[in-house]
């Protein structure tokens, strides 16, 4: 009697999948340059702006269709990168001198397929050797994520259908809201003037589209928008400044496709997906443009501690700014810090357009960018694919899709005007992760809590919806005999207190050791070195396994060090010490240590804050009247004086006099 198990692997239960790919013969690219160089482009030509925009359109993928061959391809389950079809060769014959009975011959056909399997791997190894020497990142990387299973693409599903697909566009289009019933009229901007575009922009817009970038709703691939840039660049220069001038945008280029991608890997329900936008690549360089426009009609100092998607800003910056403005109060005796993290409902979903250009017009863009912009994001067609399946489409009015090149832009311009109204407060934003920093004096929260009252409001007048049950509050309070402060309440609603929080992938404790931080970062680290070790195995030449470690293991050891190295303990950095000299031993090469990138990169990021004085930091980089120093930070405690900002100051000194 034999049992057969009830489980099946997955792999198993995956049935090869067939995909339909496009090819591209040699020579295609040459006959669409040949093509498009010696089409009379005005025949196309009308005021009808969805007319002239389909009609090209449609020219241009039956252009591409004429030249490029279509081809089904199947796709198996954990295909090995280094299969070929030696191997699949002696595969069958191994296969079929185990059928045969034949022991000798099986013997023989088994270690055949040893020798051919090893010969296979170690061609392919040369073969990732080989795009390191010729300078080609990308399918390095792809064959290590091979070798290693780095970032695995195994997402469960429980059902794919089109059902599936009609239920997920109904709940990514749950934001849809009816439009305020009364929008004041744009009031006169500085200037009228309609923005034109020059040839030489579109042009290099076009050659900078990334070739991989996968196709939009209209079909249009980048790989041949960006060979046939100098071609292509007259029509499309035409069709954006008639978009511009009429200040609509036609239907065809702001239709959107949805993939959802699975958040985690049991899905249960529409909200475990995360709704990604593939959007026409031709108006991603329009967008690109305009986005350029807009960003030099604005201040530098707009918004300033707002540090997402914008130049010579990162994480970092946001992080040291509200440790700073809290341990600087700190300093203070009888002083206390109350730290609000707020967390919005899919913020950039909850965007109403006749808002947006209200303040777009209050910042001195001109009417005409505004009404373009309100039409770019009203009436957008959208629907969902999932997997073979297509949904209906559905017709939105709220918030950019995500995926579009202005969205993280407009999303910072829709909250610039989210700013303290109190001087003891602060507000630190990174892109929709906002925090409120209240400096506490002598018990008198009442300015802390008004802020607040005031920010929640704003959110409500601005339909900004916050998640009270993942709103989070940190109290740093040092003080002798402190007693517990009153609990704060939003929407009816206790904010949490917690001990600890992850502040834009950091973790913060109320006593500002960073023990739990190290913790959870040697543990992803420790995790890492196994997939070093796997390359290692595979015999794969120094470089790249320094390579490896940079990339994966170094730049979470040191994401955030000039924010924390000084104020470790002595016991966390002998903790992020061991993984690198364990990295060392499995390397075989000597690696810098944690002091010496944390020396190196206080001075980069000083130096960069020093040279930047539209920096919400500049002004914490006092030159002495010398002009050969910076002046010291007055600090009466050790968490104050290990901090960024004055360990900064003494570094560049020393360095100076260096």
């Amino acid at each position: 009697m034999s049992l057969t198990p009830t489980y099946t692997p997955l792999l198993r239960k995956t049935k090869p999948q067939t995909k339909t790919i496009k090819t591209w013969p040699e020579g295609a690219l040459s006959q669409l340059q040949d093509c498009f160089s010696s089409t009379v482009w005005d025949l196309f030509s009308s005021h009808n702006l969805q007319e002239y925009t389909d009609t090209v359109l449609s020219y241009i993928r039956n252009c591409v269709d004429n030249v490029t061959v279509n081809k089904r391809v199947r796709v198996f389950p954990n295909q090995k990168p280094w299969m070929n079809s030696e191997v699949q060769s002696l595969l069958k014959s191994r296969n079929t001198a185990f059928k045969s009975g034949d022991r000798a011959a099986y013997r023989a056909a088994r270690a055949d397929l040893s020798r051919g399997i090893r010969k296979a791997k170690a061609a392919y190894r040369r073969r990732i050797e080989d795009h390191f020497a010729d300078n080609d990142p990308r399918k390095m990387w792809q064959g290590i994520n091979h070798i290693t299973n780095y970032r695995s693409n195994n997402q469960a599903t429980s059902r794919i259908d089109a059902s599936l697909a009609e239920d997920l566009n109904r709940s990514f289009a749950r934001f849809e809201t009816t439009r305020p019933s009364a929008v004041t009229p744009l009031p006169p901007a500085p200037s009228t003037d309609t923005l034109t575009l020059r040839e030489h922009q579109v042009r290099c817009a076009l050659r900078s589209v990334n070739p991989r970038k996968a196709a939009g709703p209209d079909g249009i691939h980048g790989k041949f928008l960006r060979a046939c840039a100098d071609e292509l660049t007259g029509v499309f220069t035409k069709i954006f400044n008639l978009s511009l001038s009429l200040n609509t945008v036609p239907p065809g280029l702001k239709t959107s496709t949805i993939i959802p991608i699975a958040k985690k890997t049991a899905v249960v329900s529409p909200n475990d997906y995360r709704p990604v936008a593939l959007t026409p690549v031709v108006m991603k360089c329009f967008e690109r443009l305009v986005c350029q426009h807009i960003r030099a009609s604005l201040p530098p100092t707009l918004d300033p501690h707002q540090f997402a998607y914008r130049t010579n800003r990162s994480t970092e910056d946001a992080i040291t700014i509200a440790l700073h403005t809290a341990l600087s109060h700190l300093e203070h005796r009888g002083s206390y810090v109350r730290m609000l993290f707020l967390d919005f409902s899919s913020a950039f979903n909850h965007i109403i357009p006749e808002i947006l250009v209200q303040k777009l017009s209050h910042l001195g863009l001109s009417t005409s960018i505004c009404l373009w912009i309100k039409d770019f994001l009203t009436n957008r067609p959208q629907s969902v694919r999932l997997g073979p399946h297509l949904s209906s489409t559905i017709t939105l009015s709220t918030g950019p899709p995500r995926g579009c090149v202005l969205s993280p832009l407009l999303f910072t311009l829709y909250t610039s005007d989210c700013s303290p109204t109190h001087l003891s407060n602060t507000i630190i934003k990174f892109a929709d992760d906002t925090t409120v920093v209240g400096l506490i004096s002598r018990g008198d929260e009442s300015d802390y809590r008004d802020e607040v009252n005031r920010l929640t409001e704003w959110c409500s007048v601005n339909n900004l919806q916050l998640n009270t049950t993942k709103t989070k509050e940190l109290i740093f309070d040092f003080s002798k005999g402190r007693a517990d402060p009153a609990p704060l309440y939003i929407h009816e609603s206790c904010v949490e207190r917690v001990h600890s929080m992850r502040f834009l992938g950091v973790q913060i404790s109320d006593d500002l050791s960073w023990t739990a931080n190290t913790t959870a970062v040697v543990k992803t680290a420790q995790q890492r070195l196994h997939f070093l070790r796997v390359l290692r195995r595979n015999n794969l030449e120094e470089r790249l396994l320094v390579t490896f470690y940079r990339a994966t293991i170094e730049s979470i050891l040191t994401y955030g060090i000039t924010t924390l190295y000084a104020g470790c303990s002595a016991a966390d950095r002998k903790a992020l010490q061991r993984v690198i000299n364990t990295a060392q031993k499995i390397t075989g090469c000597s690696l810098p240590s944690l002091e010496v990138i944390a020396n190196s990169r206080y001075l980069s990021r000083a130096g960069n804050i020093i040279k930047d004085h539209s920096h919400p930091s500049n002004q914490l980089f006092e030159l002495l009247p010398s002009g050969r120093r910076y002046r010291s930070h007055k600090t009466r405690t050790n968490r104050f004086r290990d901090s960024f900002f004055p360990r900064a100051v003494t570094i560049v000194n020393k360095h100076k006099n260096n």
